[in-house]
């Protein structure tokens, strides 16, 4: 698939390539024949009428025999006698040479065109005794459009050469965050998977039990218990995927309102009290009052439930578990903080991940790993940052939201 995606993406890039370049070299060119041509009649007309030169043109011996002037005037006169001056064009001295020059040009019946098989341009001018036909040569006109075509050629080639490399480096680097997230949606997958087969075979395990007549109905009774307790948990896991699916699809539609963070934060923290309480742990705060923020309460209390379970489940035994709440310049700055398995660089990064835990060993079937990941993308749908240190072996986690 990035594959394909890399050729649409080069393909897209040369083909906007392709109708620039013909566009610019196509106006460059129109453009300069126009000028070419706008400049040449003018001149054709300035030499109408004019009297001729009284001396003819000197060449010297540096001079080729092939330059000739470049334009020349045919005069016809009211008896059709015909005059010309000017040049040395196709033996001006032949009469018959020249009617056939007048006779073409009275044919196209236009002021002004091209004589293709001639390869000179025309203008009429009439005057009350005279009629006049200034001819130029074109040719040196076709050359240089046809040396302004091949140098269009050749700066063509050479910038499809530049613009295709550079588009082999972008499509690399475009393509970058889309490989990273079509990996993380297929480790994403495959952890899904793992972690719900797991309760799908415990569930099988005890429905097949439960159906054999030959345990007793003690036995069946906890297989029943087994069975609902595993859905429970199982329930739980896809709950916390949906959630996850909502926040990346932005579905989950985020009610503003101005949240008093201090009092939202202490209204967490006292249905934890008796867990921690229960597991010969302590939890204390240390919340400056008055602060608020514009979010959403409720997910705002989510994020705050998630920490204090993460610390719950992963501080030691007889901890103290400190939560705080100060404000730093424009920010409210969140943390809670409590003695665990000492976190490297690397794990404070990745334990946002999803499905990622650090302490498998430690893990009682209830956490999945999506805690944190939920936990983040809640935070930076309120524009706030989330991050996780580890110092003298406490584990701090800091949330960083504007205050109003």
């Amino acid at each position: 698939m990035l594959k394909r995606l890399r050729i649409k993406f080069i393909a897209v890039i040369m083909g906007i390539v392709t109708v620039l370049f013909i566009v610019m070299f196509g106006l460059v060119l129109h453009l300069t024949m126009q000028n070419m041509e706008r400049e040449s009649i003018q001149m054709m007309r300035a030499l109408a009428f004019r009297p001729p030169a009284s001396a003819p043109v000197r060449r010297t011996d540096d001079m080729p025999e092939s330059i000739r002037m470049p334009f020349f005037t045919v005069n016809i006169s009211e008896d059709g006698e015909l005059t010309s001056f000017g040049g040395e064009y196709y033996g001006l001295t032949d009469n018959e040479t020249l009617q056939k020059l007048v006779d073409a040009v009275d044919e196209s019946r236009r002021e002004t065109g091209i004589l293709p098989e001639y390869e000179l341009r025309y203008v009429k001018a009439d005057n009350a005794r005279v009629k006049a036909i200034v001819f130029a040569d074109i040719s040196s006109e076709k050359a240089m459009i046809r040396g302004l075509v091949r140098n269009a050629v050749i700066i063509g080639l050479i910038g499809y050469a530049v613009f295709f490399a550079i588009s082999l480096l972008l499509s690399k680097w475009v393509t970058k965050p889309v490989e990273r997230t079509w990996n993380e949606q297929k480790q994403f997958i495959a952890d899904a998977s793992h972690e719900l087969k797991t309760p799908l075979t415990v569930i099988m395990t005890n429905a097949e039990m439960l159906s054999d007549k030959s345990y007793t109905d003690k036995d069946r009774d906890g297989f029943t218990k087994n069975i609902l307790s595993t859905s429970k948990r199982m329930r739980g896991l896809v709950e916390s995927l949906l959630e996850l699916a909502r926040l990346d699809n932005n579905k989950s539609a985020v009610k503003l309102s101005t949240v008093e963070l201090s009092r939202l934060i202490n209204d967490c923290i006292l249905p934890f009290e008796p867990l921690f309480y229960e597991n010969d742990m302590e939890l204390s705060a240390d919340i400056d009052e008055g602060l608020t923020v514009e979010g959403d309460r409720d997910k705002l209390r989510q994020v705050m439930n998630i920490l204090l379970d993460n610390a719950l489940k992963y501080s030691d035994p007889a901890d103290n578990v400190t939560v705080r709440l100060k404000r730093q310049s424009a920010s409210c700055l969140l943390s809670v903080s409590g003695l665990g398995a000492p976190l490297s660089k690397k794990e404070c990064q990745d334990i946002f991940k999803r499905f990622y835990r650090v302490d498998k060993a430690r893990n009682d079937g209830q956490s999945y790993g999506l805690g944190l990941s939920i936990a983040e993308s809640i935070v930076s749908e309120h524009n706030g940052k989330i991050w996780a240190e580890s110092e003298n072996g406490r584990n701090t986690f800091f949330v960083s939201l504007k205050a109003l």
